[in-house]
């Protein structure tokens, strides 16, 4: 079982405060539990500690270990390695090549957040370790030098919006499931709802966050509405009467669309 399994709602916990594990993987549907950008170089050796002794539910945890080419990923996975966690998620994935060092006990989520894992995208996400991918936004615009991801109205700059499209797309053209990236204005409800809403529309199987409050929020989003689901239900009955394209309720209904009505179907379940 995998992050993407589990539920919409992925919250992020740092992995130097111990005494938030249990709390955070009540409130959300999976836990990332977070060695790399949430931890003080000084405190990475004592949030390593705390992930070997954490005593949670492991199919519902995720790690995040530091980035593969850095002084920290080998002590990330010989700490790993001694726990009962096996859904890894890869910081600043690059290259395929460089998951190489994971094998077949572990799941992985390819976290590509820079200019080079944008690029190298379809063949991270045909890696066979790789079960999910996730996008990230201010590492991405920091690596091509840029200082904001997001313009003055809010909404994300041409190229967060590109690399965002490109991880959905190349996830699911490798039948993987794809992971939106954290909405870190923690007081815009809004505009985190209006992306969760787009998210579970375009095809994410999950959007991560950063706060616990910010958990219902998603899940709301990623559940359809009593009429849509009523909608697709019926849509889908109907179809069991009929041989290729049908009407239904004025609308011309085709296998595209049934397998939308198939999706609602679902989640909603």
């Amino acid at each position: 079982m995998t992050a993407f399994d589990l539920g919409p709602a992925i919250l992020f916990c740092p992995a130097d405060r111990p005494e938030r594990f249990r709390t955070a993987l009540e409130r959300a549907d999976a836990v990332i539990l977070d060695l790399e950008d949430a931890v003080l170089p000084a405190a990475k050796a004592a949030a390593r500690a705390n992930v070997i002794a954490a005593d949670i539910d492991p199919e519902r945890v995720i790690v995040r270990v530091n980035a593969p080419d850095s002084e920290h990923f080998p002590s990330d996975l010989e700490a790993v390695a001694r726990t009962g966690f096996r859904t890894v998620m890869v910081a600043k994935t690059e290259d395929a090549e460089s998951l190489s060092a994971f094998d077949e006990r572990f799941s992985l989520i390819a976290l590509c957040e820079t200019a080079r894992g944008i690029h190298a995208a379809d063949r991270i996400a045909a890696h066979p370790l790789v079960s999910a991918m996730m996008w990230g936004a201010e590492d991405l615009v920091a690596s091509l030098g840029g200082t904001s991801s997001r313009n003055s109205a809010g909404g994300y700059r041409d190229v967060a919006r590109y690399a965002r499209s490109r991880v959905l797309l190349e996830s699911g053209a490798h039948g993987k499931a794809a992971i939106d990236a954290v909405h870190i204005d923690l007081d815009d409800v809004a505009g985190l709802e209006s992306e969760a809403v787009d998210a579970a529309a375009s095809g994410f199987r999950a959007t991560a966050c950063i706060h616990p409050n910010q958990v219902a929020i998603i899940r709301a989003a990623y559940r359809p509405d009593e009429e849509t689901v009523a909608w697709a239900r019926a849509v889908l009955a109907a179809a069991d009467d009929e041989r290729g394209v049908f009407r239904f309720e004025g609308r011309m209904v085709d296998e595209p669309v049934l397998r939308h009505a198939r999706s609602v179907v679902g989640r909603a379940d």
